[in-house]
């Protein structure tokens, strides 16, 4: 959407005013962003190399200001044309602003610094206030890549005590369907690409696109033949079994996955009759691996009887930790999915005998779009200002909500080297650059300057945010 290019009016209106607003003399000022709790103790960072190389790559031009400009004066709100211009003409269109963070792929508990923002230039002491609503933005990857990673290790959990293979089935148990449920193109890429760092299995383009434009990923995610309601159902119903043969004929090769939807009309007699009866042998034949999805009904109920049905017409072997794996088929359960419903249907089959291995999960909604910043009770605060050359504290504290309490002074992030204890600091007055700050023995930088003045510190790989992700 062309019409949204313009970077200064990337904002909230009430932003553009701000700059009178700051007591006289001041000439620097200092926010972070935290998760402040919300549904889960630990967040996974991630997603703000996209913002920054989104957003921020490209200068800010005077034809920007001029739009600005025209726009704020209908608008009713004052515009600080005369910063802007000063910004396009001493910095070349480039933001003078120091964003330091957290590594990506990191596992932080909640009530820490994840990100912090400060002015480079005391006549653009005033720009990281005005970049809050972009920045904040950061919440919805990092909550996509929470909820992803925190159902990832209920689903390990459930492999460990069942699964032979748990290194090669985990990646592709939650697939990604969000696409087509979030609220814009942009979600699903941002959205979509957080998953991503957790698993390998998706049906979202955007977030596989997203991947490689922003961090350099050839090919983040993969999917597999599917059929939908309307390839079955448009062969009729009394031709529902040649609709499913046809899958077998069109994808199924020695070593494949095709997936067939098989709920159409009524998924237990497509597994009784259809698949487990008249085209049993073919599936056998094939040498691939059928995956049937159920796509209605009470999802702990249908899976488990599914499972049952399956097992009687193919089989299953017993693995070494003594659950049952079906012969030839898996199930994947598409419907009703969250992080509860996960839980609850792994707990019903394997307290059946049928390992996690049986059956994958399509989470849309619940992954992409059913969360909000309050999940995670994301916010971005201002924590210090320089007024006339001094450091001082910037902090609230509402006396109707304590929770709301912001922390103070120029801040950062340690970990402990032992421990893997995270500890959120204050940077000592004298201490100029942060990179820089002496710590205690035992102690190292969590955080590290990833943006400078317009441009990015140390590029951060897929490959690497996903393997950090895995030593939480």
């Amino acid at each position: 959407m062309h019409y949204l290019d313009n970077l200064i009016l990337n904002t909230d209106s009430y932003k553009a005013s701000h700059w009178l607003q700051y007591p006289p003399g001041t000439d620097a000022t200092f926010f972070y962003v935290e998760s402040r709790g919300g549904s889960y103790d630990r967040t996974v960072f991630f997603g703000l190399q996209a913002i920054l190389k989104g957003n921020l790559e490209k200068p800010v031009t005077h034809a920007d200001v001029d739009e600005a400009r025209d726009f704020y004066a209908a608008h009713g709100e004052p515009f600080n044309e005369t910063g802007w211009r000063y910004i396009v003409d001493a910095h070349a269109g480039r933001l003078p602003l120091r964003v330091r963070a957290v590594a990506e792929g990191s596992v932080v508990p909640t009530h820490q610094v994840l990100v912090t923002i400060e002015s480079t230039d005391p006549q653009a002491f005033w720009l990281p206030s005005y970049m809050e609503t972009l920045l904040l933005r950061l919440w919805y990857p990092v909550t996509v890549a929470t909820i992803s990673w925190q159902v990832k290790q209920v689903i390990r959990g459930f492999l460990e005590t069942t699964s032979d293979d748990v290194d090669a089935q985990l990646p592709f148990k939650l697939h990604d369907f969000g696409a087509r449920g979030v609220s814009s193109s942009e979600s699903a890429a941002i959205g979509g690409m957080a998953h991503l760092v957790n698993f390998r299995g998706t049906d979202t383009v955007q977030g596989v696109l997203a991947a490689k434009r922003f961090y350099a990923e050839p090919m983040a995610g993969f999917s597999i033949p599917a059929a939908e309601h309307s390839t079955i159902t448009s062969w009729g119903r009394e031709h529902e079994v040649g609709a499913y043969r046809n899958m077998l004929a069109r994808f199924a090769r020695p070593g494949s996955l095709v997936a067939v939807v098989s709920d159409s009309y009524d998924i237990y007699r497509a597994i009784r009759e259809h698949w487990g009866t008249t085209l049993r042998e073919d599936v056998i034949r094939s040498g691939a691996t059928l995956v049937i999805r159920p796509d209605s009904g009470e999802p702990v109920e249908v899976v488990h009887r599914c499972l049952d049905l399956l097992d009687e017409a193919f089989g299953s072997t017993r693995n070494g930790k003594g659950y049952k794996v079906l012969n030839h088929v898996r199930l994947m359960q598409g419907d009703g999915v969250n992080p509860q419903s996960i839980q609850a249907i792994l707990f019903d089959i394997t307290q059946a005998g049928y390992a996690a291995d049986n059956i994958a999960f399509g989470m849309g909604g619940a992954l992409l779009q059913r969360l909000d910043r309050d999940t995670q009770k994301f916010a971005l605060k201002c924590s210090a200002a320089r007024i006339d050359g001094r450091w001082v504290d910037v902090y609230k504290q509402p006396a109707t909500d304590a929770g709301k309490t912001s922390q103070r002074g120029r801040l950062t992030l340690i970990r402990h080297g032992e421990y893997g204890t995270y500890k959120t600091v204050a940077v000592p007055a004298e201490v100029t650059r942060i990179d820089d700050m002496a710590l205690d023995a035992g102690w190292a930088h969590a955080m590290r300057t990833v943006w400078e003045d317009g441009r990015l510190v140390g590029e951060q790989t897929f490959a690497d945010i996903r393997a950090r992700s895995e030593q939480a």
